[in-house]
């Protein structure tokens, strides 16, 4: 069976609601750390099965990336299946915020692909665990914010670790994926002085990033970045990008972006060492959009969320080093941290349940 394939989530929630169309998933991974965080997916899946396989996997990241973070959170996920485009409707929307608010804080949601900031203050109109929300509403706005400035940091500490100097002026970045965090990432890498070259499947993606930043350079396919002997190649749309042939052949020195799950398998991390790619733990750089929603259960404190967010580029130039030091993957290394990090809050039984 596909579940026989993760081991370990704590609970799956299949919710379905014939009136509105609504067909989700939500799984908790974990909550030894505290209530399980993480974004809806509201995605056109193939099938059912590709829905869990999705929303399996990048639950189990995000225990990860919420304790390598340094929060008091456990990892979630959770899936919508269907075309944001034309299936998403505010009916549908507070059918599945009512299904969340059911688990009673055990699973917090907030945005990720094919939600957006508008779609939680609905959610939020019926369920208490949304973060995310606007300002209006009394959230921290779009995630994608800190997303990008923590990617940026992972960058930095990387072009530290392989060139001894954390500057990017000058540097070949190519980026895959021109969504929030994508777009976000252009501009700062352009303010940084670096070299940026840039594609999307969707051409109005293009045009927007290219009317905020002029100077960027533009190629057809991601293909086509890969053989264009980068600095840092940086995947910021779905997962999967770095394939066992992809990280055969790819001309770059670092990975390192926004995207979740880039690695199609484990194997693909081994070839990168192989060949002395670089490899940034995308759980370990792209933190800081969880970083920044979870702040908003405080009360939030953009400069706050900041400081925090800036982490992360200590974190990823300790987990390179223990990498290096232990002869390990940078994978590897950054999941030490984390489960270490999750076995000093109490016994491998804890779970959090509300109250």
């Amino acid at each position: 069976m596909v579940f026989d394939r993760f081991e370990g989530h704590e609970e799956v929630v299949f919710c379905r609601d014939p009136t509105t169309g609504l067909r989700a998933i939500v799984a908790i991974h974990s909550t030894r750390l505290g209530p399980a965080l993480g974004g809806t997916r509201f995605y056109p899946y193939a099938d059912e099965t590709s829905a869990l396989l999705d929303v399996l996997h990048l639950s189990r990241a995000m225990t990860y990336k919420n304790s390598l973070a340094g929060l008091d959170l456990g990892g979630g996920k959770a899936v919508i299946i269907g075309d944001p485009q034309t299936d998403k409707s505010e009916a549908l929307l507070g059918s599945y915020a009512r299904f969340l608010e059911s688990l009673g804080g055990r699973y917090i949601t907030a945005g990720d692909v094919g939600t957006f900031v508008a779609d939680l203050d609905v959610m939020g109109r019926e369920c208490r665990f949304v973060t995310g929300r606007s300002p209006e509403a009394g959230g921290a706005g779009d995630s994608s914010v800190l997303t990008a400035h923590g990617v940026l940091a992972g960058m930095h500490a990387c072009a530290r670790h392989r060139w001894g100097d954390p500057g990017l002026s000058g540097r070949r970045i190519g980026i895959s994926g021109l969504g929030k965090v994508g777009h976000r990432l252009v501009a700062q890498l352009a303010a940084d002085g670096a070299q940026v070259i840039v594609t999307d499947t969707d051409p109005a993606a293009v045009a927007r990033v290219l009317a905020d930043n002029p100077g960027v350079q533009v190629v057809a396919t991601t293909a086509d970045l890969h053989h264009l002997g980068l600095d840092v190649f940086s995947p910021n749309a779905l997962g999967g990008a770095i394939t066992d042939e992809v990280a055969r052949t790819i001309e770059a020195a670092v990975v390192c972006g926004g995207a979740n799950n880039q690695l199609a398998d484990p194997q693909a991390g081994q070839i990168l060492a192989d060949r002395g790619v670089l490899y940034a733990p995308d759980f370990c750089v792209n933190a800081g959009g969880v970083i920044q929603v979870a702040d908003e259960l405080r009360g939030f404190s953009f400069d706050r969320a900041r400081e925090r967010t800036d982490g992360i580029f200590d974190t990823t130039a300790r987990l390179l080093a223990l990498a290096d030091a232990e002869g390990i993957l940078p994978v590897a290394a950054a999941e030490r941290l984390a489960e270490e990090r999750i076995a000093a809050a109490g016994p491998a039984g804890r779970i959090w349940v509300p109250g």
